[in-house]
Formats: C-alpha cells, structure tokens, sequence
C-alpha cells in the first residue's frame, strides 16, 4: 500500500520535475542483480558471493566425510583381523625397543594425502623423539619413511637421515601381498639391528593412539637369547626339521616384520579416515555457522539499502509537496 502510494505521488508530480531526476529515482527502484555497480549494491553483491562459497565449500566437506566413512567401514574389519597376525611373535620374540643396539631403522607410517587432522604431525613428532633417544656414540639411526605427508615433513630438518621412502602405498586395496613386498624390499635395502615401526593405531572415529612396535633382527635375538635376557625362553623350545636356530630365526624376524607392517599400514588407514571424517565433520559445522553470519550480514545490508531508498524517495516526495 505505502510503495503503491508513492508510484502515484511520483507519477503526479512527474510533470513538475526534470527527467533526470525521475531517471535517477527509477533507477534506485531497480532490483540489485540488475543494477550496476555502485556503492549500495557492492557490499550485498560481494555477501552474496562468499556465501555461494560457503555453501559449496560446505557441499565438498559433507561429501568427503561420506568418502571417508565409506572407506573406514571397508577397512576397519581387516585392520581388527589382522591384529591377530602379530601377536604370537609378541608372545614368542617379545616387544623390546630398549634393548642396547647400534643400528636402528625407524619406520614411520603415514597418510598420502591431507585433511585428516594431526595424525602425520603426531607420527613424525614420535619419529623424532625416538631418533633423539636413540642416537648416541657409535650409533647409527636411518629413516625409512611410508607416505607423503611424512616425507615432506622430515625432509626439512632430516634429509640425511632418510634411508628409503615409500608413496602412493594406498593407491590400491591394501593386501598382505603388496605389503609383504614392500617389507622384503625394506629388509633388502637397509642394515639394521632393530626396526622400530610407528604408526596410529585405530580405536574410534575421533581418537587414535601413537604405537610403536619393535623388530629385532635375528642376530640381536640370538644374542639376547644367550644372555638370558627378556628372550631367554627361546632355548626351551624344540627345533625339528633341518632348519638350524639362525635360519629359523631369521624366517621369523622376516615374517614378524611383514605382518607388523600389514597391520600398521592398515591401523593407520583407519585412524587417517576416522581422522578425516571428524576434520570434514567440525569443516561443515563451521561452514554453516559461516553461513548463518553471512545470511544475517546480507538481510541486514539489504534491509539497511531499502529504507535508505525509501527515505530518499519519501524526502522527494515531501519536498515536492512543500
């Protein structure tokens, strides 16, 4: 009623007026999307804007948590199955990482890819602090590195130390095929008395638990079996077949390491996704209340926009009057 009555004062007065005037007051009226750039459009065009950002920003989050706990739920259940594989040579071999070596190769499992929270900055911040622990005088400690994010990390301040890196480890299905190959190549490729492995090991969507497990190497274990150490139990058990101690030995270690690495990479998978899908969870939330501020900045910048258009409109009118 009251926008109707002033299109009639204005058409009115009309004749009583110059045109441009009235080009003016008519150009006022025409919507913002139409109109050009001026000092009155730019702050609602550009609120627009960001919010069309937001909101797809909001849309990529919500899908990637999806992906993430698409891929969690196919890879929990092999990394819970595969916890039964290195047990018994827990029981057997023992975990021991303070057993006195000079050669330690540190094996640090990571994630290829980004936005899973602080998983890689928790493995390589353990990384280093071994590596401080366990350097010494005739001491040696090498990195042998899975994953991109942890690479990119280490090179900056421990490039020298990086025996051998691994990437791209989960472009493909995870097996113990294909990581009992990438520990034969590992055991090819390094010296060592003791590999030390890290990685997350998976306990629920929002929280996992920095591990590290220990591989000796046969001739560390022999030695510490002679000296009746933590792993003095070993000479009472029986050996059948041709085999002598040192080869059965060294099939042991060998096959420890492959399914302490099978279910590393696997613990870590699942913490990496659990991990993703809590950071694209808090991601979405704070889009929305992005997008709740954003809404109520634009409402507010075009209500302000309106009444300043009617009140030049009405002051028009009054003066015309007058």
């Amino acid at each position: 009623m009251a926008m109707a009555a002033l299109r009639r004062e204005g058409r009115r007065f009309a004749p009583l007026i110059s045109p441009r005037p009235i080009i003016a007051a008519r150009s006022s009226l025409i919507p913002e999307e139409q109109a050009p750039l001026g000092v009155r459009s730019i702050s609602t065009q550009v609120v627009r804007n960001r919010m069309k950002s937001v909101k797809n920003i909001q849309k990529i989050t919500k899908a990637m948590k999806m992906v993430a706990a698409s891929k969690l739920r196919a890879i929990q259940t092999k990394a819970e199955n595969s916890r039964g594989l290195w047990q018994p040579f827990t029981a057997l071999l023992g975990d021991t990482p303070s057993v006195d070596v000079k050669k330690t190769v540190i094996v640090t499992i990571s994630s290829d890819k980004g936005l899973c929270g602080g998983i890689n900055s928790t493995s390589v911040k353990v990384s280093k602090a071994l590596l401080k622990l366990s350097s010494g005088p005739e001491k040696e400690v090498k990195y042998v590195i899975l994953g991109e994010k942890a690479k990119a990390q280490l090179l900056r301040d421990s490039k020298k130390d990086i025996e051998l890196s691994i990437t791209e480890l989960q472009k493909n299905p995870l097996n113990y095929t294909q990581v009992s190959v990438l520990a034969d190549d590992i055991l090819k490729n390094v010296e060592y008395d003791a590999l030390k492995i890290i990685f997350n090991k998976f306990q629920s969507v929002v929280s996992f638990v920095p591990t590290l497990a220990t591989v000796l190497s046969p001739e560390v274990v022999e030695r510490e079996a002679e000296a009746g150490g933590k792993l003095g139990d070993l000479d009472s058990y029986e050996i059948e077949g041709g085999e002598t101690k040192g080869e059965i030995l060294q099939n042991l270690s060998e096959f420890q390491f492959s399914c302490v690495m099978f279910n590393g990479v696997l613990e870590n998978a699942c913490s990496e996704q659990g991990a993703r899908m809590s950071a694209m969870d808090s991601s979405s939330r704070n889009a929305g209340d992005m997008l709740d501020r954003l809404t109520l900045t634009y409402n507010r910048t075009r209500q302000a926009s309106i009444t300043t258009e009617l009140t030049e409109i009405i002051s028009g009118a009054s003066a015309l009057e007058g």
